[in-house]
């Protein structure tokens, strides 16, 4: 039970972006993420992944995942295998728990669906966020995430977030991993085009992008 008093969910929104933000390069230890799905259905999800913190990979869209995972086999420092549930207006089940590195390793090199990224995570007003810079088939992804412990009401977004993606299952790491963002990013480039930028009116901010209450882009 979290000191929050709720459990293993967790309360997040997520944001779709053009480019790395330059404050994103504050952190000058970003991290090395690489992750298999071993059951990915209906918004249920069974991952599991490995973390290297300072290294930084230059995405091309080309990586070989087995080679990284074989070049810094010796740099991931973290391993866990975490249970998540379907979202629902930013609150999700997700349970996790930590594993041998050397048998997290072995887990993602026989893994089918799998997703590399850098993490670079920044603090803005009281907000932790996580900017995620993806590569493989997912490049150029780039997705913006910020969690708290409870609901994320009146939230300031950030000017470089350029549509809110909480709600879209495409953008779930666990969709991404077995229909690839290369795949569809061309559709989605129009569909943005023609319906222009979607936000989480339940939170205070119209589709346009601009908002009421507290809710400001910065």
């Amino acid at each position: 039970m979290s000191e929050t008093g709720y459990g293993d969910f967790e309360f997040e929104r997520r944001f779709y972006l053009e480019e790395l933000p330059v404050v994103a390069l504050d952190d000058p230890t970003p991290t090395l993420i690489v992750q298999n799905y071993f059951l990915s259905k209906d918004g249920y999800a069974i991952r599991v992944r490995a973390s290297a913190q300072g290294v930084r990979l230059e995405h091309s869209g080309h990586e070989d995942i087995d080679a990284v995972l074989r070049t810094h086999a010796a740099d991931f420092d973290f391993c866990a295998i975490t249970v998540k549930g379907p979202m629902n207006a930013g609150t999700r089940y997700e349970a996790e728990r930590e594993l041998d590195i050397s048998m997290g390793l072995n887990l993602l090199e026989r893994g089918d669906n799998r997703i590399i990224k850098n993490r670079y995570s920044v603090w803005l007003d009281s907000d932790g966020w996580v900017i995620d810079v993806f590569g493989a088939s997912n490049f150029p992804l780039i997705v913006a995430e910020v969690e708290r412990g409870g609901p994320v009401t009146d939230l300031r977004i950030p000017s470089f977030c350029v549509s809110e993606v909480t709600e879209d299952r495409r953008f779930a790491n666990e969709s991404l991993a077995v229909v690839p963002f290369s795949q569809w990013a061309q559709d989605y480039g129009v569909e943005l085009g023609t319906t222009g930028p979607v936000f989480m009116e339940s939170l205070g901010t119209n589709v346009h992008g601009g908002s009421t209450g507290d809710q400001q882009p910065f």
